[in-house]
């Protein structure tokens, strides 16, 4: 995984997080209500955005190596928000796949696009199996997407995460390859 997969849609470009990504990687990682299912704490300086953006860059590195794309916007290069596979257990054919969307946005289908894209590039190009989602209970936006894409749920991890002082139980959901395909 040395270049960088840039993939589009009708929509979007599917593209790496850069420096100048910094100020919108932190508008929407510092939005605390959108932050409250996120799984980490909401980003408090431009600097936090900047050191985020290296370690994505890094993760590609890794001995089990991500990659997260920043969604742009083609009509008018607009940074929607971020998607991205990691966790990369290329023995087991599985990873774990995040995401976030700008709170403007949300609803109109972006989502939902980029990870139709993702998902099949990592099926094919990763030779994954399976996906996972670790999502909060209450997080219903999420939870319906997953199942849109084809998401099953296979039960509840107690309190598996810790953000915003607090432990939270995670919902795990997982996608096989041969779901994926079928639908």
């Amino acid at each position: 995984m040395s270049d960088f997969p840039y993939l589009e849609t009708e929509r979007l470009l599917l593209r790496e997080i850069v420096a100048p990504d910094a100020q919108d990687v932190f508008a929407i990682r510092s939005d605390q209500l959108g932050m409250r299912w996120f799984g980490a704490d909401p980003l408090t300086s431009i600097q936090e955005a900047q050191k985020l953006i290296d370690v994505y860059a890094g993760w590609r590195q890794l001995p089990n190596p991500g990659t997260r794309w920043g969604i742009q916007q083609k009509d008018d290069h607009r940074f929607l928000g971020s998607c991205g596979l990691f966790k990369w257990n290329r023995s087991w054919k599985s990873c774990v796949i995040g995401y976030e969307l700008a709170s403007l946005v949300r609803g109109q289908g972006f989502m939902f696009e980029a990870l139709s894209t993702i998902l099949e590039w990592g099926f094919e190009n990763m030779g994954l199996n399976r996906v996972e989602a670790q999502v909060h209970p209450d997080n219903l936006a999420s939870i319906k997407l997953l199942s849109k894409l084809g998401f099953v749920q296979e039960g509840r991890m107690r309190e598996a995460g810790f953000w915003l002082g607090s432990h939270h139980d995670l919902q795990q959901f997982a996608l096989l390859r041969r779901d994926f395909l079928i639908r």
